[in-house]
């Protein structure tokens, strides 16, 4: 879908300030850098570090990351949100973005958000459904 176009099996109107872009399917989401070497794991390590700012899991075991790939010094996060109008948007983007700027080895970072596939329940990692229990949400 381009940039606020609605979509037309849903008839959406789309968040003026949202570039909408589609991403990989979700056969291999949650995504969790397990199998990540040099670089790509270092941003890996960096993300789990970043909380969701409501509940204290990983922004990884919560299933936002999509993927991490490093080329030519420059990391690209794939990421999105539980829901379009995350109040926590600006601040979760920019950690994503600082931290994994910050790598040793990484000279710039881009954050490509993305809605496709949909974050559902389904994408949090076993790790992060024991975090959300033990912080007392049922899942």
């Amino acid at each position: 879908m381009s940039s606020n176009t609605p979509d037309p099996e849903t008839d959406a109107t789309p968040c003026a300030y949202t570039d909408y872009r589609e991403g990989e399917g979700d056969d291999d989401l949650p995504a969790t850098g397990e199998d990540a070497t040099g670089l790509e794991a270092d941003v890996w390590d960096a993300l789990y570090e970043i909380e969701d700012p409501e509940m204290p899991i990983s922004i990884v075991d919560l299933g936002l990351i999509y993927g991490v790939s490093v080329e030519d010094g420059v990391a690209t996060v794939d990421m999105t949100l539980t829901y379009s109008g995350c109040p926590a948007r600006d601040m979760l983007t920019d950690q994503v973005e600082e931290a994994a700027a910050a790598v040793e080895g990484v000279e710039d970072a881009e954050l490509r958000l993305v809605w496709s596939p949909e974050w559902t329940i389904e994408m949090v990692t076993e790790r992060g459904k024991d975090d959300l229990r033990e912080f007392g949400l049922s899942i």
